[in-house]
């Protein structure tokens, strides 16, 4: 209870530009806790609709009758079924109009490309920050511990005895800034190496599914 006291008391007589570095590595800390919640529940979802997509694809059921059961949702289709979705629609609507089969199942895949590459987009969206919070956090709490630890020695100037109690509070609010820094940037740094490898293989099974629908709407238009 004294050392909480203590951290309180130093985190309050600290200069005003290591409050603010303070304040900044909290904020950080804060959103990167908000989005490592967030994309955990992101990406577990998109893992569990990928798993439940695949077993209706290769369980044997028409693609037709499929195609219209997802279509006749009123949400939009995400992940490896919103894929299958426009990637078949473009084949049904190009079939119709055309007998040359590179060109229907190349308009077909141009379409499904362009899906994944949202999806692509929508599951990387905030890792960026965790990154970035990951990289510099640390530093920020090193410009505030350099500070404080520069306001510390300068004091020592106006003194003519100096002793380790005079310097003590200054030099120990300035470390609560590094501490603070790496509280940020340790979380972030995890949750942005966990999250992109599992970004990473939902990815690959995205693609890999792509190019094996193609090679099926291929036998089906030869």
């Amino acid at each position: 209870m004294t050392a909480d006291l203590s951290i309180i008391t130093l985190i309050a007589e600290a200069s005003l530009i290591v409050k603010l570095v303070m304040l900044v590595l909290l904020m950080i800390s804060f959103y990167s806790w908000l989005i490592i919640f967030r994309k955990r529940g992101e990406l577990a979802k998109a893992k569990r609709d990928a798993d439940n997509f695949e077993d209706k694809f290769w369980s044997g059921n028409e693609l037709n009758r499929l195609y219209e059961d997802i279509s006749s949702r009123p949400h939009t289709s995400r992940g490896m079924e919103g894929i299958f979705e426009v990637g078949f629609k473009e084949f049904v609507r190009l079939k119709k109009s055309s007998t040359d089969s590179n060109y229907v199942l190349e308009g077909a895949q141009r379409v499904m490309r362009i899906s994944l590459a949202r999806e692509i987009d929508q599951l990387e969206t905030s890792l960026p920050f965790l990154a970035t919070a990951g990289s510099t956090s640390p530093y920020i709490g090193l410009f505030g511990t350099v500070w404080g630890i520069m306001n510390s020695f300068r004091a020592l100037g106006n003194v003519q005895q100096a002793t380790l109690s005079m310097v003590a509070p200054g030099i120990s609010e300035a470390l609560i800034a590094t501490a603070m820094g790496l509280f940020a940037a340790i979380p972030a740094v995890i949750a942005y190496n966990r999250y992109s490898n599992e970004v990473e293989r939902l990815i690959n099974r995205y693609d890999t599914f792509l190019e094996e629908f193609s090679s099926i709407l291929q036998r089906q238009h030869s």
